[in-house]
């Protein structure tokens, strides 16, 4: 499977530039990330780190352009994302971006093939093409021939499987995934890292929350976040 490349490989695919996120108002105000800066390039691994309440789920969800920062700017592509119309953002994020989150969030009715089916009509695939890159992406993490089955039907690592074939059978430049392991148990989880190793041998560029020792043995980089801000870069 060919990742789509966006950009030259030197240049960064995805940057965030004094990232400041708070929420609420007044007596209730929090901030989850101060300020947050970081540079990624084409075709990496990237690991973002910390304790719970840290901000690299807020961090990822701001780069997955699923929220805006209070301050700051966020790029994607040379694009600036921070300043483009909902709708606008939207559409970038269909179309070039796939997301994993910690629970799954397949369709429980929908067997393995039509949960993917259904992303490509989310990211305006034409429909004649639906079959064949559903099929290459099921069958790109090994579940082509249990693609009839509901995730019922599946094991825990085969339901998180899925859920990359979903975020992957469009063909995204970026792959963002909250805690992508963390419901597996250690056979499962490193299953799906081989994925995210051939994912990223592809090409694509791979950005992930995790508290998991094994994920940091094999990512290219890592952000470690505390208390909202980026404290170490490794």
């Amino acid at each position: 499977m060919e990742a789509i490349q966006m950009r030259d490989s030197q240049e960064p695919l995805i940057q965030a530039i004094g990232v400041k996120r708070v929420f609420g108002r007044g007596a209730g105000e929090v901030t989850a990330l101060k300020g947050a800066n970081l540079s990624i390039r084409p075709g990496r691994l990237v690991a973002l780190r910390g304790r719970s309440g840290s901000g690299k789920t807020t961090l990822l969800n701001l780069l997955g352009a699923l929220d805006r920062p209070t301050e700051g700017a966020i790029y994607f592509a040379g694009q600036e994302l921070t300043e483009l119309s909902e709708k606008k953002r939207d559409t970038i994020r269909r179309r070039n971006m796939g997301l994993i989150f910690q629970s799954f969030a397949l369709v429980p009715y929908m067997s393995a093939y039509e949960n993917v089916d259904f992303a490509l009509r989310i990211a305006d695939v034409p429909t004649s093409q639906h079959r064949t890159m559903a099929e290459e992406a099921l069958e790109f993490v090994g579940l082509k021939p249990r693609m009839k089955h509901r995730p019922y039907e599946l094991s825990g690592g085969e339901q998180q499987r899925v859920a990359i074939a979903r975020a992957i059978a469009h063909r995204p430049a970026l792959l963002l995934a909250d805690e992508p392991t963390a419901e597996l148990d250690s056979k499962m989880g490193l299953q799906v890292l081989k994925v995210f190793k051939d994912l990223v041998q592809q090409g694509m560029t791979i950005i992930l929350t995790t508290h998991d020792p094994a994920i940091m043995e094999i990512v290219d980089q890592v952000y470690a976040l505390e208390d909202g801000v980026i404290v170490d870069e490794g």
